[in-house]
């Protein structure tokens, strides 16, 4: 997510990021929780479609990102003006609160027990949020001392990372129509 972020990451102080990574987290996981604990049944009882769909739906949006991104080089998508409030929410949606997230977070709880599924969850959010804060930690002094550099190596990681999205994001449109056939 730090390539996703990486304008956040350089506009912010490291405590208004942490404020702000923080916030975004315990909201994105409060999302996981629901969906691991509800699983397919928000998809088909509230929402009406399949969770076929939704994974298809998803992947094909990844898969503009992931495009867009290896060519461009650029994916940084985060409005970073306003409050942290509203930035966290910005950060938690669109990038954390996703279709392949929220995909395997039904999975998650369609195949652990719940208490597992809900320690899983824990333990891929507790991570997630620490990568990122040390990753600012480190990337404040490095930005003064060796700015062209760090944006040359976050333009290239950013690539690398595209193409992975691309990768993930074609295995959701194939599980999502392998769903569909079943």
């Amino acid at each position: 997510m730090s390539v996703y972020l990486i304008q956040l990451i350089r506009d912010l102080s490291f405590n208004e990021f942490n404020k702000v990574i923080v916030r975004a987290h315990v909201i994105s996981f409060i999302a996981f929780v629901i969906f691991a604990i509800a699983g397919e049944s928000i998809f088909e009882d509230i929402f009406k479609v399949r969770f076929a769909s939704f994974l298809i739906f998803g992947g094909i949006v990844f898969l503009m990102i992931g495009i867009k991104a290896v060519f461009s080089g650029q994916i940084t998508l985060l409005e970073t003006r306003g409050d942290p409030e509203h930035i966290a929410g910005a950060i938690a949606m669109p990038f954390m609160i996703a279709p392949g997230t929220l995909s395997a977070s039904v999975l998650i709880g369609s195949s652990l027990p719940k208490n597992e599924a809900i320690l899983a969850i824990t333990i891929a959010v507790f991570g997630s949020l620490i990568s990122l804060i040390l990753f600012k930690f480190i990337h404040d002094p490095l930005k003064k001392s060796n700015e062209r550099l760090l944006n040359r190596y976050v333009e290239i990681f950013g690539r690398v990372v595209a193409v992975f999205t691309g990768t993930y994001a074609i295995e959701m449109i194939a599980n999502g129509v392998r769903l569909l056939a079943q």
